[in-house]
């Protein structure tokens, strides 16, 4: 039988108890209709003929009357009319005895009907002018015979009408046995069904457990399991050619497992080969490699669970595998540092060493991250060589400052004609050299205050500041400037008094490194504005101008050391952005940049706000 036929027979009970329902919903519903046309057909048209009778006897009783009293009744059937209903009903009630005792009342109603007539006719016989005669006999004779009659048809509605009442509650009764029937016929119906269609998909599905721990065990690499299934269905034919495809792949793994273990050797010594440390993890965090170095340098065991692998690894060393997984398992690509300042410091009995971690992602078939591989590299002799080129540069900065400082009094001696008068040429030179030497006392500057930052000598004092009034010196202490270039230089109208817990000196180092570059590249005619708005539990300055904006590529770096934008302005070391970052971030801060190439930029950092408490006057 195919697949198909068996899941047809699998619901074949379901089915059958459906079947069954619909043919007991439908005897119960024909019984009870059979019930309902019993009560009308037998006692509801006796109460009915009772009725009639009753009425008509009256209708002749009262024409009576009315002949005695000498009046006519215009009003209802003819008394003939009345009396051949009268029949016609007791005729029917007659051949309608339903009820105990009704034949009794029936055969009463014959003879009280047969002296109604005798009385009536006689009163019909009277000659019409014998009225006080007429009137005597009707309630003598006619009356009491009317009276008896209407009794005893009053007596056979009665009947009747208990009999509907008495069969109206059997009814009832019957009906609520029947609901309750149908509900135990249906519950054991659907019960029987539910269990029958179960057992049969059941034994249908069997099959498919055996398949899928076959599939199961071919997955972990058993390659010797089987679904060993009988029939010629479509799950049997799909075992088939799943123990074909087994059996296929145990001779390729026969045929290769030498080339797999061969490559296998090939790739780890080629690992242990590397100097570097190397770990290979899950994305999970567990360990799936690791070459001689990493064992060796950094404790790792690779014959430990996923957590003691790493427990005599340095925490520094923990720390960055961390944020690789992070940043791996969020999709960013491989992590490439961006500096030797990024290097880790890891502690070791022969004396500290700096490696700068580099990762790469493992990929499936499918292109998803399932791991990440780790290289540390050492670069413990490039950080020492990268001190000594700062110290160098900050010992010559530091040498050339005296010099340079009697180099400038004399120039601006000499151009302020203390020396003599000057002719337009030689003071067009001098001029020329004092700008550079500004320049280049910017540029010692700026390799003095990266050299302290570096060496971490710089202390900060702070105090509670008020934003504006930061923004405020630093707009008094560039006004000059803009006002040569024919800049607009401004402070935003919604800039908050909130105060901020920070160094003035030194914001206004970075205020004043970000306000330069902001008047740089602001063409003439721009404008540049200065804001500070509240953010969460701190203050955001924002310097936002209308120069022709950062190209997408120089955005990420231009808060690097010595980088410098292609077509920037000739003046500085690259230094300037890279001091603001440190300061901002030695406050507990953020920095950062926006643009969109032609629509002018946005630099912002944030900065602490200081206690309620805290005095926000004016700390400058």
């Amino acid at each position: 039988m195919t697949l198909r036929g068996k899941l047809l027979l699998a619901q074949l009970p379901l089915a059958c108890s459906l079947v069954v329902v619909g043919f007991i919903s439908r005897r119960t519903v024909v019984s009870l209709d059979h019930n309902s046309q019993e009560i009308l057909k037998d006692n509801y048209l006796s109460v009915l003929a009772g009725q009639h009778m009753r009425d008509s006897a009256d209708s002749m009783a009262r024409t009576a009357l009315l002949r005695a009293q000498g009046r006519s009744s215009a009003k209802g059937a003819p008394p003939a009319e009345r009396e051949a209903i009268f029949e016609k009903e007791l005729r029917f009630q007659e051949g309608n005895i339903t009820e105990l005792g009704e034949r009794e009342v029936t055969a009463r109603v014959r003879e009280s009907w047969g002296r109604f007539l005798v009385a009536y006719e006689r009163s019909h016989a009277l000659p019409t002018d014998s009225r006080s005669e007429m009137t005597a006999d009707y309630f003598n004779v006619l009356e009491p015979a009317l009276i008896e009659l209407e009794e005893s048809a009053a007596e056979i509605v009665t009947i009747n009408q208990d009999a509907m009442l008495r069969k109206s509650d059997q009814a009832r009764v019957r009906a609520g046995w029947m609901a309750s029937a149908m509900l135990v016929t249906t519950i054991t119906a659907f019960v029987v069904g539910f269990f029958a269609s179960l057992y049969l998909t059941n034994r249908m599905t069997r099959p498919l457990s055996i398949l899928a721990q076959a599939v199961r065990r071919l997955a972990e690499g058993d390659l010797g399991a089987r679904a060993r299934l009988p029939g010629k269905d479509e799950v049997a034919q799909v075992a088939r050619e799943l123990n074909t495809m087994a059996s296929r792949l145990a001779e390729y793994r026969s045929s290769s497992l030498g080339e797999l273990l061969q490559a296998q050797q090939s790739s780890q010594a080629a690992i242990d080969s590397l100097p570097d440390p190397v770990l290979v993890f899950q994305l999970n965090g567990g360990l799936l490699n690791a070459n001689e170095a990493a064992l060796s340098l950094f404790g790792v065991d690779t014959d430990a669970d996923d957590v003691g692998a790493l427990a005599r690894v340095p925490a520094e060393v923990v720390a960055t595998i961390h944020r690789v997984r992070d940043h791996i398992a969020a999709g960013r690509g491989a992590y490439i540092p961006k500096g030797l300042e990024e290097a880790v410091l890891v502690p070791f009995r022969e004396g500290p060493s700096y490696f700068l971690a580099r990762a790469t992602a493992v990929q499936n078939e499918q292109g998803r991250s399932v791991g990440f591989t780790v290289l540390f590299q050492d670069v413990t002799r490039l950080r020492r060589f990268d001190e000594l080129k700062t110290d160098l540069v900050a010992t010559v900065a530091h040498e050339f400052r005296t010099p340079l400082t009697s180099l400038r009094m004399a120039i601006h001696l000499c151009v302020e004609g203390a020396a003599g008068d000057l002719t337009a040429k030689q003071g067009e030179l001098l001029g020329a050299a004092r700008d550079d030497c500004e320049r280049l006392q910017s540029i010692v500057n700026e390799i003095l205050d990266l050299s302290r930052i570096q060496n971490g000598r710089v202390e900060l004092h702070l105090r509670a500041t008020s934003a504006k009034t930061l923004l405020t010196q630093a707009v008094d202490d560039h006004r000059q400037l803009a006002r040569e270039r024919g800049i607009e230089l401004r402070i935003g109208a919604m800039t908050v008094e909130r105060a901020v817990l920070a160094d003035p000196p030194r914001i206004r180092l970075v205020l004043a490194n970000l306000l330069t570059n902001a008047l740089r590249y602001t063409p003439r005619g721009g404008s540049v504005e200065l804001r500070a708005a509240p953010e969460d539990h701190a203050v955001r300055f924002e310097i936002s101008d209308t120069g022709p904006g950062i190209a997408a590529p120089d955005l990420a770096r231009v808060f690097d050391r010595f980088f410098r934008a292609a077509g920037a302005p000739e003046g500085g070391a690259g230094l300037g952005l890279f001091i603001c970052k440190e300061i901002v971030e030695a406050h507990e801060g953020r920095i950062g940049a926006e643009s969109d190439p032609g629509q002018g930029a946005i630099f912002w950092f944030t900065l602490p706000a200081a206690s309620a408490h805290a005095d926000s006057s004016d700390g400058v």
